[in-house]
């Protein structure tokens, strides 16, 4: 995976084409690069999102974030009155309780 300025772009190899082809995750819009190399790869990905954001601001438009920092989580009735207990026991929020959890998954994952 590449990593500019927030996005993340995914490469896949086409062996038929001889070419390293990738896209931008988690956006809503598509923004595609390619490449014959590392190297050429990773300048076309940079120029890609830079190209993107620069349209974007052209327009006078906010460009797609990857992440807005919020997503829904089911879980069971029970797990949640669990969760909602122990973020009450450690006198903290419902959010902060979950988050540092999820955080210390993440570490244990070396994420």
């Amino acid at each position: 995976m590449l990593h500019h300025k927030g996005y993340t772009g995914v490469v896949e190899f086409d062996d038929e084409a001889n070419i390293f082809h990738g896209e931008v995750l988690h956006v809503n819009d598509v923004i595609t690069f390619q490449g014959t190399s590392v190297k050429e790869l990773r300048r076309a990905f940079i120029a890609s999102v830079e190209d993107y954001l620069a349209f974007c601001e052209e327009r006078g438009e906010e460009p797609s974030k990857p992440f807005s920092g919020q997503f829904v989580v089911r879980v069971s009735p029970e797990l949640h009155r669990k969760i909602s207990l122990g973020a009450r026991l450690e006198q903290t929020s419902l959010n902060a309780f979950v988050t540092e959890a999820v955080q210390e998954k993440i570490q244990q994952m070396s994420l």
